[in-house]
């Protein structure tokens, strides 16, 4: 029995890591070599509850960072040389940091880019990147791009890795690919598509349409094929309305993945949940009523209240409802439209809220972020709760509902995750008489 694998101890044991005390890497070294060799996958085979409130977030970054550290790997060998040996570190930091749910992800706006030939930059410590200098299409070259091969390269690796993920801990497997729009400006440039969204929207919206019928769509398939209990989570962050507004997000972001949902018979099992900036659209609103006095009536029609850009979000994420902390819109909102939709809730715990190089006063910040967790909680909790009353179906993977950390880094502080999940875990009870 390895303790570290038991909450509080695997997180304490992280921060005296991150503060650089040698008998804790030391330590951390040991329990990666026995997760490496496979003498923890039974634990990685414990299920989530069904009772309680669920706690994720995307760990990918602090994952390398550890195996940076600990064995001075770097970024291409870690994410690519072995599935195996990803799957179970990966879990296994889910497991230091007492998270309950052992969802996998990898650097999907790369991974998704390299499938189809772009260059992509593998840095020693950072997860990877398309490589600003080579695009790989133009406004001349975009129809070039076909459909990837599906037994080979990124696409094969994803495949190996879901493989050995399903087996060892018995999980619903999800592929994580890049949504139309963020695929696009990963090959394409964000500068110049942004250009084309503004000066020539047909021709951001042929490039989209091309990358769903002939990339996404097939690899998808192909995917459905071999997974037919499989999922497919969808990531657009560069296409959310706090980057491109809410009505191009509608027009051309959420229109190419609702293609893609609404034209397939697998298309329930496709969802996009990180879009964020919901307040975009109150502050769009509140522009035209008072500062905008002249603005036409065609104007005004073409504004997405929040109510519609939820609706639209719902459309591509049927199965729950979230709130990240960019969407600075108050949680009750997402709440009461989760019990609306009679769907679980999902709240997300900002990178910036746990940077520990910008908190000035801890006790403060500590405070605060109980706080915040206890909100978080008791919101997903009472939906879970409802919606369990009202005849939920609990479908997967969303069920019960989720404290999710949006990106944990080395730079996070593991004391304020700490609080975070220690209300999770003391709070989230969804048990009668808790």
């Amino acid at each position: 029995m390895i303790n570290e694998l038991e909450f509080p101890q695997g997180i304490k044991l992280l921060t005296r890591w991150q503060c650089g005390e040698a008998v804790a890497r030391d330590r951390l070294r040991e329990i990666h070599d026995a997760a490496i060799a496979g003498e923890l996958d039974d634990n990685f085979m414990v299920p989530p509850p069904v009772d309680a409130v669920h706690i994720g977030g995307s760990i990918n970054l602090m994952t390398l960072t550890i195996m940076n550290d600990l064995y001075g790997m770097e970024s291409a060998e870690f994410y690519k040389a072995d599935p195996e040996r990803y799957v179970r570190t990966t879990l296994l930091t889910r497991r230091l940091l007492g998270m309950n749910k052992l969802y996998l992800s990898w650097p999907v706006y790369a991974f998704t880019a390299e499938a189809l030939g772009q260059a992509i930059m593998y840095p020693d410590k950072f997860p990877p990147g398309s490589d600003p200098d080579k695009m790989l299409v133009t406004r001349d070259t975009w129809q070039d791009i076909g459909t990837p091969d599906l037994n080979s390269g990124i696409p094969k690796l994803l495949e190996e890795t879901l493989t050995f993920y399903e087996h060892l801990t018995g999980m619903e497997p999800v592929l994580h690919l890049s949504a139309p729009y963020s695929l696009a400006a990963d090959i394409f440039g964000q500068e110049p598509l942004l250009a084309a969204l503004v000066h020539e929207p047909e021709l951001a919206d042929h490039i989209l349409d091309h990358l769903v019928d002939h990339v996404l769509q097939p690899w998808i398939e192909h995917f459905f094929k071999r997974f037919p209990n499989g999922w497919v989570e969808m990531s657009d962050a560069s296409g959310s309305p706090f980057f491109i507004g809410p009505l191009n997000c509608k027009n051309m972001a959420i229109r190419s993945i609702k293609r893609l949902v609404d034209e397939n018979p697998w298309g329930h099992r496709v969802y996009d949940a990180n879009f964020r900036g919901d307040y975009v659209a109150q502050v769009q609103k509140k522009d035209r009523s008072s500062k905008r006095r002249n603005a036409t009536k065609a104007e005004s029609a073409e504004s997405v209240s929040l109510l519609e850009l939820t609706e639209l979000k719902h459309s591509i994420c049927q199965d729950f409802v979230i709130r990240l902390h960019d969407d600075r819109v108050p949680v009750s909102f997402y709440e009461d439209q989760a019990i609306q939709r009679n769907r679980p809730l999902f709240t997300g715990v900002g990178a910036s809220q746990l940077d520990r190089n910008s908190i000035m006063d801890m006790e403060t910040e500590s405070q605060s972020l109980r706080d915040v967790a206890r909100e978080c909680v008791e919101a997903v909790k009472n939906v879970a709760l409802t919606i369990s009353a009202n005849g939920y179906d609990k479908r997967k993977p969303p069920w019960p509902g989720t404290v999710y950390f949006e990106d944990v880094s080395s730079e996070s502080s593991f004391e304020f995750m700490e609080i975070i999940v220690e209300t999770a875990l003391s709070h989230g009870s969804l048990k009668p008489d808790t």
